[in-house]
């Protein structure tokens, strides 16, 4: 471990999930510096040019969810300045962050995912929710192509929700990932990458305390809302079924140090696999850190790991 790297992590910006990150961003250099001593927590404004040139970085350690700072645009910026930074690429972050283009190369993959309609705002509201329920039904989730911690998702089940969930929508994106709504169990799986590979960490199940209720924004970031089962009560062949399935989702979109797969598992226990996340949450009631204790790391040991990694990159 070199302790003498100088870390610089990047949190907030303007996107919906900004005080999200300074959450997460707050806990990293806080773990962080067990380790090293010289970490600063920069903001992404206008003058973040200036304010890493002024601190001089090894690494950049990212911790924003959504646009900028997950979908390509920070880390293009990060290259380009001639920084080495934690997770993926340009390419693999914007694939991951647009979820109807990620869905098309985990189809490429073989993986199992949802049937799924795409409509646009471009399109009257009544036209899309024609060809939805010509296409799907009306028992559907509504997802924002490229937004993070669901913002913007809405589950409906009848038509008048429907048209209230696409209007709610496409106040965050313009392009809307529509897929066939699926009742089962909620399931996430992390992966590191090591000198030996990419590893799944132990699967988890997460529940809320409402039967009606689900992950959303809310429950995600309340602590108490929810709780993170690992391992999940899942037999042993399925849980590492999903855990091949997390390690393929990776490898599929070219992730880089860490990723986080969420899926849906039905009761007939049919995997499908929903979406790939590459800077996943680093909250307090955050699954990713959850996952990696169970692998066994600690939060110090864990984010030391990915720093040294990006380290050796340079």
């Amino acid at each position: 471990m070199n302790s003498k790297l100088r870390i610089a992590v990047i949190s907030g910006g303007t996107s919906a999930e900004a005080s999200v990150s300074r959450v997460s961003a707050k806990g990293v250099t806080e773990a962080l510096s067990v380790n090293y001593p010289h970490v600063v927590n920069i903001e992404l404004d206008g003058h973040l040019t200036n304010n890493l040139q002024a601190f001089r970085p090894d690494i950049v350690f990212p911790v924003l969810h959504g646009p900028p700072g997950e979908d390509g645009t920070l880390q293009g910026f990060l290259e380009m300045l001639g920084y080495a930074y934690v997770g993926s690429d340009v390419h693999s972050s914007a694939v991951a962050m647009d979820k109807i283009v990620a869905k098309h190369v985990f189809r490429a993959a073989n993986l199992p995912v949802i049937d799924q309609i795409t409509v646009t705002i471009d399109n009257a509201i009544t036209t899309s929710v024609e060809a939805i329920n010509a296409q799907l039904g009306t028992y559907v989730v509504i997802k924002p192509a490229r937004q993070g911690s669901a913002l913007g998702v809405m589950r409906v089940s009848n038509l008048n929700e429907m048209q209230e969930g696409l209007e709610n929508a496409f106040k965050f994106d313009p392009r809307l990932l529509v897929e066939k709504r699926i009742d089962g169990k909620e399931i996430t799986v992390g992966v590191l990458d090591t000198e030996n590979g990419p590893k799944a960490f132990p699967v988890i199940e997460i529940t809320t305390a409402s039967k009606d209720s689900w992950y959303d924004f809310e429950h995600r970031y309340t602590e108490g809302l929810s709780e993170h089962v690992m391992p999940a009560d899942l037999p042993a062949n399925q849980a590492s079924r999903l855990m091949e399935l997390a390690i393929a989702a990776h490898q599929s979109l070219g992730c880089r140090d860490l990723s986080r797969a969420d899926f849906i598992v039905p009761d007939d226990e049919t995997e499908l696999l929903l979406e790939v996340n590459t800077l996943p949450g680093m909250t307090p009631t955050s699954l990713y850190p959850d996952g990696a204790r169970g692998y066994g790391l600690k939060f110090p040991e864990l984010v030391s790991f990915l720093a040294e990694r990006a380290a050796a990159r340079r």
